[in-house]
């Protein structure tokens, strides 16, 4: 069958079954199991009216049982099962295994990595477009081009920043824009010595600064005894506050390894077998896109904000800093969680961007890459069911921060 008549019709049939559902499930409630005549009229159309949102919610419920929560007790008890016992009950081995796997460990630290510096740096760069793209002429078109990446795959992301990275020997010319601005520098040069020493450090030293921030953010209201916070979050909030002191020390040895390193100047690199840093160069592949997504959502919160709240603090002397993160920033701060934790699901599925880029390689494994090797290559379907259910365990605290949240704005 032609491609085309096939995908005409699985709409056709597809639509036509969703309308002859309701359609006739609708007749069938009305007319045979609660008719509205006779004695109990009224009685049967008040319980018609009772079920009739379970027939609109029954397809979705069963699509939600059959791809969400089937998959999540089949690979739970395909966890607790060993392949090459025919299936057989082994309990928590696998997750005994797992455990004791380097590769593992590497890509949950590399994961905690990328848990928190992609959030930060796509909501941050979100926020940041959307605030300056609102005050030119040409706004839109800005926002259009920061926008654009988010049409692009993550596969299609991945191999365009690859090229970027792209390493050629010294006596051929440099396609890799990267490595073609690297050999402009020379050793002892002013230059050299602002940006690949001076301008790292500082940057380092504000993200220890901002990531010691925002840790004690999270960490402050379980000091205080009139704040009340939820028994659910603390996980969340310690999770936060361990990662950020973990990357507070890997940026301040960093700090003491670029002030004394010695750098190989005049010969072009290949950046993504550096361990440690490539996992950075992986993850601006990721805040490239997302940061569109931030600054769209952002965008709108920040035109919902009332003109009168602004007007008077302009009037009582405020400063553009001072309006935009003590107004602006506070009346907006629910969009922003919702935006960070969004982007801190997708951060925590990340595959494509790591398997079409290093593979894994380099140090660079991440979870969901770690799961794939297991359950495709290895034919460990124990193994990679236990990865699975810890990247689950992980995304649950997000997911029940934004249900707090939730909660917390209505009341």
């Amino acid at each position: 069958m032609h491609p085309a008549l096939q995908g005409l019709l699985t709409i056709v049939i597809g639509v036509g079954g969703c309308v002859g559902y309701f359609y006739f499930s609708n007749q069938i409630l009305d007319k045979v199991i609660f008719p509205a005549r006779g004695e109990n009229a009224g009685r049967n159309i008040n319980r018609a009216n009772m079920v009739r949102p379970w027939l609109f919610l029954l397809p979705a419920l069963i699509a939600l049982g059959l791809y969400l929560a089937y998959p999540v007790f089949e690979t739970l008890r395909l966890s607790l099962t060993d392949r090459d016992a025919d299936g057989a009950f082994v309990g928590l081995a696998n997750y005994r295994q797992m455990l004791d796997e380097p590769k593992f460990w590497e890509a949950l630290q590399n994961n905690m990595l990328w848990l928190i510096v992609v959030p930060a740096a796509s909501t941050a760069f979100g926020l940041l477009a959307a605030q300056l793209s609102d005050r030119i002429k040409w706004g839109n078109i800005a926002k259009s081009l920061i926008f654009m990446p988010m049409a692009i795959s993550f596969v299609g992301a991945a191999v365009i920043w690859k090229l970027v990275y792209d390493t050629r020997p010294i006596e051929q010319d440099q396609i890799g824009v990267l490595n073609a601005v690297w050999l402009l520098f020379d050793e002892g040069s002013i230059w050299s010595t602002i940006f690949l020493t001076i301008l790292p450090i500082l940057f380092l030293a504000v993200f220890a600064i901002v990531v010691a921030l925002i840790g004690w953010l999270f960490v402050k209201p379980m000091f205080r005894s009139a704040e009340k916070i939820g028994a659910a979050t603390i996980p969340l909030r310690l999770l936060v506050a361990a990662g950020g002191a973990w990357l507070i020390w890997e940026s301040v040895t960093s700090i003491i390894g670029i002030a004394g390193a010695d750098l190989p100047y005049g010969e072009p690199q290949t950046w993504l077998t550096i361990p440690f840093w490539n996992n950075f160069f992986l993850m601006v592949v990721l805040v490239w896109i997302q940061t569109g997504f931030a600054m769209v959502i952002l965008s709108a919160a920040l035109r919902g904000i009332p003109e009168e709240t602004i007007e008077a603090a302009i009037v009582d002397g405020a400063n553009p800093f001072q309006v935009f993160f003590k107004i602006k920033v506070p009346q907006i701060m629910g969009t922003i969680v919702v935006v960070w934790t969004t982007i801190t699901i997708v951060v925590l599925k990340v595959f494509d961007i790591v398997f079409a880029m290093t593979n894994g390689q380099w140090e660079t494994q991440v979870l969901a890459n770690y799961m794939y090797d297991k359950l495709f290559r290895a034919n460990d379907w124990g193994v990679g069911s236990a990865s699975a259910m810890v990247i689950m365990l992980l995304v649950t605290p997000i997911l029940v921060w934004n249900v707090y949240n939730a909660r917390k704005e209505m009341r």
